[in-house]
């Protein structure tokens, strides 16, 4: 069964990429055209740099075209945490992701419908509303522009008086995240960037201090330095450990038909993205053509049938009541970590790789790809340690069978949860 996102219904006519026919030399490649390589490519290009973009597909195809399009600042960790694993330059970079992502569609005027209703972060129990209020205070005590909601709060905001609580994070908001991809596509190559789809990398590898790509079609590009934004379609070809730091994991998405215009007064009337705290909970939100949009994991095979989205669906339907006629359904693959941490690797001298965005993708993907561009163009700090030896998930070949357990084993958690 062939399934089709409202993003790819709602994007419009997209920019074609010719694939690379010839052999080409930069001074860096990036392979992977979603928003860290995109980002990437663009801030190199605006920097002065020599750059080759190359994707396999089209830019925009893997997850940057697919996720929920809630741009959500910070990390999964809370401030405090990751002021303690990283230090507060770090937690002050995850704090401005949101920020960085606007202002670069500002600058750019980048057409793709964004809004900045902020975020919730809805308690599904009783029990998780301590845990939430704590973090909420946290990014508070940073100056971040946030609020606690309560359960009435909750009702009026998102339409349903299944949550407890929770918080809003006034910084973040929501992109189409398809135009964004194109956008960001389209910028990079008004500034110097050679932007190629249907050009995968077939081999890789480091000869003489410069780094050779050859596609599958037979061309060549020469680079000093390589930028790896792959992420959940990371490979074992080029090197196997890099991709077994992460679990590539499905999440489904579904849209509704057009909302009514009472369903539009009740149903997340300021614009606000939602996610729920469950482990295995759901992310929802309002998008084009006045539909609503909800997502959460899938299993970790593809699906094969509409059949596949029925949980989510009664999902929907638990949060919003009965009687949507469900439109498009889709999937994109994430990357996901134990620790639900990123990973910055560089395995090999001049090879850069981010990986492993937990599901937050949108504004860190964004601000990663432009601190890397940073890093090359000005030797700037990165945000994260460089890991020069990425640790291998033991028994990573069997990821699907032991996360499907995972998954079944937090679902029952969350169900036994008051």
């Amino acid at each position: 069964m062939r399934f089709t996102s409202l993003w790819s219904a709602t994007a419009g006519a997209a920019p074609g990429w010719p694939a690379l026919q010839d052999s080409r030399r930069a001074d860096v490649l990036v392979v992977g055209g979603g928003f860290q390589g995109l980002s990437a490519a663009l801030h190199l290009a605006e920097g002065g740099a020599d750059v080759v973009l190359l994707e396999a597909e089209t830019p925009g195809h893997g997850a940057s075209g697919r996720n929920g399009g809630q741009v959500i600042p910070g990390l999964k960790d809370d401030p405090d945490a990751l002021d303690a694993l990283h230090g507060a330059e770090t937690t002050a970079f995850a704090g401005a992701t949101a920020q960085t992502l606007f202002d670069l569609v500002d600058r750019l005027g980048i057409d793709c419908d964004p809004v900045r209703g902020g975020w919730i972060q809805a308690a599904s129990r009783r029990k998780h509303l301590p845990g939430l209020r704590s973090r909420m205070e946290q990014w508070q005590a940073r100056g971040a522009p946030v609020e606690w909601l309560d359960a009435r709060d909750m009702s009026e905001r998102i339409g349903s008086d299944v949550f407890h609580g929770g918080w809003l994070d006034k910084r973040a908001g929501k992109i189409h995240p398809l135009k964004l991809a194109c956008g960001l596509a389209v910028a990079a190559s008004a500034a110097g960037a050679q932007i190629h789809g249907t050009s995968p990398v077939a081999r890789l590898e480091r000869q003489g201090g410069l780094w050779r790509a050859r596609t599958k079609g037979g061309a060549e590009v020469t680079a000093d330095r390589v930028i790896l934004a792959t992420n959940a379609y990371t490979t074992r070809r080029f090197f196997p450990a890099l991709s077994q730091t992460i679990v590539p994991a499905n999440s489904f998405q579904l849209a509704t038909a057009p909302l009514s215009d009472a369903q539009l007064s009740r149903i997340l009337p300021s614009g606000a993205a939602v996610s729920e705290s469950r482990r295995v909970g759901t992310y929802f939100r309002t998008g084009p053509e006045n539909r609503l949009l909800i997502g959460g994991r899938g299993s970790f095979a593809d699906p094969g049938s509409a059949s596949d989205f029925r949980r989510l669906e009664a999902e929907l339907a638990a949060i919003f009541g009965p009687g949507f006629e469900v439109t498009h359904r889709w999937f994109g693959r994430v990357g996901m970590t134990p620790d639900h941490r990123i990973r910055l690797c560089e395995p090999e001298p001049g090879l850069m790789a981010g990986i492993g965005f937990n599901g937050r993708g949108v504004a860190l993907a964004v601000s990663l790809g432009r601190a890397l561009a940073q890093n090359h163009l000005q030797g700037t700090r990165l945000p994260f340690p460089v890991e020069t030896r990425p640790k291998r998930l033991p028994l990573h070949g069997l990821h699907a069978v032991y996360g499907g357990v995972a998954i079944h084993y937090y679902r029952l958690r969350d169900a036994l949860e008051s």
